[in-house]
């Protein structure tokens, strides 16, 4: 079995998801971590985006300290779903074998990222 190198991962999103419902949530939450962790907090989307199914909020960060922000992230989430992926230049992959997700996850639209 050949591993892949860590040197692959230029840096990280993660995908928060929400509906009208839970958008005031999701938008504390986005804003807490951009400032907690000094992510990079995008637009807060109200209709779904690229291969995201729903409404979405990407945090993009760096490879230096993924896990304390993920950890903040699961105690945290209170049952918005996250997607969470490397950035390695492969979408497909990125997005499918190389993610992970917090909460249940959802049917990504693929053929965007062909």
């Amino acid at each position: 079995m050949e591993f892949q190198s860590i040197s692959l991962i230029k840096g990280y999103h993660a995908h928060i998801y929400y509906d009208e419902a839970t958008f005031e949530q999701a938008k504390v939450l986005c804003e807490t971590a951009g400032k907690e962790f000094s992510v990079t907090v995008g637009r807060l989307h109200r209709k779904p985006v690229g291969p995201h199914p729903c409404w979405s909020c990407q945090l993009a960060f760096d490879c230096d300290r993924p896990a304390d922000l993920l950890s903040w992230l699961a105690l945290n989430r209170r049952g918005l779903t996250i997607l969470i992926h490397p950035l390695t230049g492969n979408d497909i992959l990125d997005h499918t074998a190389y993610a992970s997700w917090m909460g249940q996850p959802e049917n990504l639209k693929l053929e965007v990222l062909k």
